[in-house]
């Protein structure tokens, strides 16, 4: 299997190392929104290499979210022509329900930047944190 792009595999939320492993457990779980297998099933990845290690994720969510948010309010201001409060009413819905999409996404994006992709990682099976 060839390298897949770096933002594909974060965006189909797989594991870093071998890419196809699932960062998240199935079925998803409101109660639960990041519940992550301790390692990869295919390549034996630890999806927790250090405590604190999503910590950085957290100011990445930020980031992406301030430009998305900034997106929404200026489409709606400039192009629907809507007042700031109607476009603060539909940002506040926007944000509810795009809030487990952009958690989620953002410890995908942590840790594809974090963690190398490896051809060989299904061969080896060894558990590396990086």
């Amino acid at each position: 299997m060839s390298k897949r792009n770096f933002l594909i595999n974060t965006l189909r939320k797989k594991c870093p190392r071998c890419q196809e492993g699932d960062l998240f457990i199935k079925p998803f779980d409101i109660s639960k929104p990041v519940n992550m297998p301790e390692k990869c099933p295919v390549c034996n990845q630890k999806f927790e290499p250090e405590p604190g290690f999503y910590y950085g994720s957290m100011f990445l969510s930020y980031i992406v979210t301030a430009f998305f948010f900034l997106a929404v309010i200026g489409t709606c201001i400039i192009v629907f022509k809507m007042s700031l409060n109607a476009s603060m009413a539909v940002l506040l819905i926007i944000a509810l329900l795009t809030y487990f999409f952009f958690l989620r996404m953002s410890r995908s994006l942590w840790i594809n930047i974090m963690v190398p992709y490896d051809p060989k990682a299904k061969e080896h099976k060894n558990p590396q944190s990086f």
